[in-house]
């Protein structure tokens, strides 16, 4: 890439239809993150919280997922910023971390607009490896985030 590492910014957006109340919590909670995308998790909100999701429960600590990763900042139902390491796939920078800023929405009471941006990547072949990996990764997180909050789905708890 032609960018300076200070420029990449690597940007999802997706709509979900649900409240921002479900999606907040859906992203700042171990049982809402187990809703829909990783069973298990340590969540704690609060800046310098864990934010581990661990995808490979069974493996070793440091290859379950993203272990080590932290809160950065947050500001309820608007804003939530975590550090986020790379997966075991590119093992040359697999302890590097970038970090994920997500801000939410509202477009209505039952519409909201997740955002998500990635930050603080630098240059060099792993890096571009990265960068590849989570274009894909990120686009497939937002769009299950929007199919598990569907606006008929009666069956959450939360609904």
């Amino acid at each position: 890439m032609s960018k300076s590492s200070v420029e990449r910014i690597l940007h999802k957006e997706s709509t979900v239809s649900s409240s921002i109340d479900r999606i907040w919590w859906a992203w700042t909670t171990s049982e809402g993150m187990a809703s829909w995308w990783a069973k298990n998790s340590w969540i704690e909100l609060r800046v310098g919280g864990p934010y581990e999701l661990y995808f490979l429960p069974d493996q070793p600590r440091g290859m379950q997922g993203t272990e080590d990763c932290r809160i950065l900042s947050y500001r309820p139902n608007e804003m939530l910023s975590f550090s986020w390491n790379f997966p075991l796939s590119i093992p040359e920078i697999r302890s590097e971390h970038t970090w994920v800023v997500l801000r939410f929405v509202p477009l209505g009471r039952s519409r909201t607009k997740v955002v998500l941006d990635q930050l603080g990547w630098k240059n060099g072949g792993a890096w571009d490896a990265g960068w590849k990996y989570f274009d894909q990764a990120w686009a497939s997180v937002l769009h299950r985030c929007k199919t598990r909050f569907p606006s008929a789905d009666k069956r959450d708890k939360r609904g």
